[in-house]
């Protein structure tokens, strides 16, 4: 009687991808991504997700998620698509056929909710 019960807090209902970051749950399209990301997975997905559509470039992914490695300079562009890769994979697991993160070429990266 004295318990308290858990709090219940519904995911989102609407279309495309949300990300409440004060948890590090993502949705898309209404369903959770579960297992969670992996670390770095979540850093770039969360950056293109600040940015609202912006471009993100390559700097600025290296900076999101490797930020605390002291020699952040030596992460190569191929480091940088395998990881794009894997979250695309991912996004793509969940059951979704759109193409959220899209590559600009010549200048990095963005989200695309549309």
């Amino acid at each position: 009687s004295e318990a308290t019960a858990p709090l219940y807090r519904p995911g989102p209902t609407r279309e495309g991808l949300y990300i409440d970051q004060a948890a590090h749950r993502i949705w898309i399209e209404g369903i959770e991504i579960a297992p969670p990301l992996s670390p770095a997975q979540y850093s770039l997905l969360e950056l293109l997700y600040k940015q609202d559509g912006a471009i993100c470039t390559r700097d600025e992914v290296v900076s999101a998620v490797w930020s605390e490695q002291e020699e952040a300079g030596g992460i190569t562009d191929q480091a940088i698509d395998a990881l794009v890769r894997r979250l695309r994979q991912r996004i793509k697991d969940s059951g979704s056929d759109h193409e959220y993160i899209e590559t600009v070429r010549g200048h990095g990266f963005r989200l695309n909710q549309a």
